[in-house]
């Protein structure tokens, strides 16, 4: 089981990916990866989750000039949200949690 703190700050990778989508999860990912295997597993998922829907959304934005976008893309938006709230909520009860629909990368 992890600590509070490592809850706590694997929770606030999520959250601050709210208002800084990059840099606030990867400055707690790379200051806390070595002293916690929990804060470094929900990290790593968030950012394979980051890349893996940024590649959607580009994507979307393609297909808009196709008409299709225009469907899919507040698709992808949506889901995001709210797999970032349940990868939060995960994270802050202890369980590590693996977003569906990405790539493995890191």
């Amino acid at each position: 089981m992890a600590s509070r703190d490592d809850r706590l700050l694997a929770a606030l990778i999520y959250v601050i990916s709210f208002f800084t989508a990059f840099i606030g999860p990867l400055i707690i990912w790379l200051l806390q990866k070595d002293k916690s295997s929990f804060i470094d597993y929900h990290g790593r998922e968030y950012f394979n989750f980051f890349i893996s829907y940024s590649v959607y959304g580009l994507i979307s934005f393609l297909l808009t000039f196709l008409l299709i976008g225009f469907v899919i893309g507040p698709i992808v938006g949506i889901a995001g949200f709210i797999f970032t709230i349940i990868g939060a909520v995960k994270a802050y009860e202890g369980t590590e949690y693996r977003f569906p629909f990405i790539f493995r990368i890191l």
